[in-house]
């Protein structure tokens, strides 16, 4: 994602180029300063004048570009939609965590014929409750990308523990919603081997396994960076290389891999990256080539694989390939086990019913983001209403020149070019941020939001939940500052009753109050009027 202003902080980079839209109305703003070119010509050089009444270029220029404003305006709101959507879960996430890591006793003696629970047996439970908390954005991010499925790097290890099956027959009639859908042909699950080889007695802190192929190298498996005919490998080298020769974009992932911080679980098929998209190549930084390639293709004979274009890519005209909606049950399984366990805190009686019912609003929460998100994700402006403001924008920069002619002669050219420039490229923005969960430059950083809930969450678990005695009266805490500079530590000291002003410490002629709660009211009033004297700028 590309947030910098690049005119006023950082400078141009071929990443800033590419987030514009310049990559998506070349051809058009080409194609009108053609037409431009050809009247400012035809009218100069010949005895025949195409210049017209420009009667009607204020009132269709004011409406078209309220129409456009307000095209303009509704993408947007639908990308904040989409950010305020992704802060409700990051909430809801944060929230259902807390709730289970602290309020979830680990203290669970025996009950009703049942054995007693160990306090590690407690909190290995929590930690993977939270670890489907943590899948959930994941998943939720896979679904609006249109990647279906559980078997990715970076959501596979958190939700591997699930039951695969409804019964003890482990058969395909048998098998769960959740890994039902994710099953492939060329992959059949088998359950006969080890998923963690390492044995309880190895040590913990051994040598990680190693990650797994990732699966577009895998027989019928298909990666999102390749085109789907599969005959681009020699452009794809090329292209990468030319990216090598300008030393930047690739150095990061020498060090960044955040998928070793998730379990080592060996599955029974390659899994998919954790992120897909598509490679830069040479044509996404000069446009202009590409129609020169799509000609080459052509003379020599490779129109198929010139139709066929790589998913998050670009077509011919220089238009990114929107991948297709899908439907993912992945988020919504998920939100049923953890249901699930809220239940089964109730039914135990392990959880206040004010904690029962936080818990149960921020599930619904979590489920209500999700179908809003999805909603914004598959549910575009109505083709009637796009086709309609697009075929009329485009007549009205077709007959531009011949009303500019008059008027501007030869500056017909570059005010035509400079108008089509900024009525498509606004067009054009609002066409791609109106769902802005892909791998676009301007789209929200979904692997960002993903992260940051991933840390938290592991902070929460990182939280000990000690008792208040246990940090509250030390010497590093002063409560009544700054009317009272001692420490809570010496202020319990000797079980004496709190005395302000300190003994020995009494101005001359001022008697204090009782020692005991007096005393702590006349601190507390002087702490506040010297708060209120100190951070006043006067």
């Amino acid at each position: 994602m590309v947030a910098v202003n690049p005119l006023f902080r950082g400078r141009w980079t071929l990443k800033r180029f590419n987030a514009t839209v310049i990559n998506d109305i070349w051809p058009e703003v080409f194609f009108f300063s053609l037409i431009a070119t050809m009247v400012a010509c035809v009218s100069e050089l010949t005895s025949h004048t195409l210049g017209v009444s420009n009667a009607l270029l204020t009132v269709l220029g004011t409406v078209l570009g309220l129409v456009i404003s307000f095209r303009t305006s509704t993408a947007y709101e639908r990308y904040q939609d989409g950010r305020k959507m992704w802060t409700n879960i990051t909430i809801a996430s944060r929230n259902l965590a807390q709730m289970m890591w602290i309020h979830v006793s680990n203290d669970r003696p025996a009950k009703d014929n049942k054995p007693a629970t160990s306090a590690l047996k407690c909190i290995i439970e929590k930690k993977s409750m939270i670890n489907l908390v943590q899948a959930f954005s994941v998943s939720v991010k896979h679904q609006l990308r249109g990647e279906p499925g559980i078997y990715y790097q970076d959501l596979y290890p958190l939700l591997c523990f699930l039951p695969r099956y409804a019964s003890t027959a482990h058969t395909d009639a048998d098998m769960t919603p959740l890994w039902w859908a994710s099953e492939e042909a060329a992959h059949p699950m088998n359950h006969t081997h080890d998923p963690n080889p390492r044995a309880a007695s190895d040590d913990p802190h051994g040598p990680p396994l190693k990650h797994t192929a990732s699966l577009p190298d895998a027989p019928g498996a298909q990666s999102r960076s390749t085109t789907v005919g599969g005959h681009a490998g020699d452009d794809a080298r090329s292209e990468k290389s030319w990216m090598r020769s300008l030393g930047r974009g690739k150095r990061r992932q020498s060090f960044f891999d955040p998928e070793k911080a998730l379990p080592d679980i060996q599955p029974h098929r390659p899994l998919r990256p954790a992120r897909s998209p598509p490679n830069p190549s040479f044509y996404d930084y000069l446009p202009v080539f590409r129609l020169f390639r799509y000609c080459y293709k052509i003379m020599v004979g490779k129109k198929k694989e010139v139709q066929e274009q790589p998913i998050g890519g670009r077509n011919i005209l220089g238009r990114k390939v929107k991948p297709e909606a899908i439907d993912s049950n992945v988020p919504f399984e998920i939100c049923l086990y953890l249901s699930t366990y809220t239940a089964f805190l109730m039914r135990r009686g392990l959880v206040q019913p004010a904690i029962a019912t936080g818990l149960s609003n921020a599930l619904g929460m979590l489920q209500d983001t999700v179908t809003n998100l999805d909603r914004i994700r598959s549910t575009p402006l109505p083709f009637a209403y796009q086709a309609h403001l697009r075929m009329s924008l485009w007549l009205y920069l077709l007959f531009l020149p011949f009303q500019l002619y008059p008027l501007m002669n030869w500056f017909t050219i570059p005010g035509t070019a400079f108008a089509s420039f900024l009525l498509l490229g606004f067009l054009e923005i609002g066409q791609e941020i109106e769902n802005p969960f892909n791998y676009d430059e301007n789209d929200l950083d979904l692997d960002g939001f993903c992260l940051s809930i991933q840390r938290e969450l592991h902070e929460i678990t990182a939280h000990t939940s000690p008792e208040p005695d246990d940090f509250v009266f030390s010497m590093w805490n002063q409560p009544f500052a700054p009317a009272d500079r001692r420490t809570a530590h010496d202020l319990v000291a000797g079980n004496k009753d709190y005395t302000y002003p300190a003994p020995g410490t009494e101005d001359v002629g001022t008697k204090g109050p009782e020692p005991g709660l007096a005393s702590v009211r006349r601190a507390l009033l002087k702490g506040w009027r010297d708060v209120d004297l100190v951070t006043r700028d006067l």
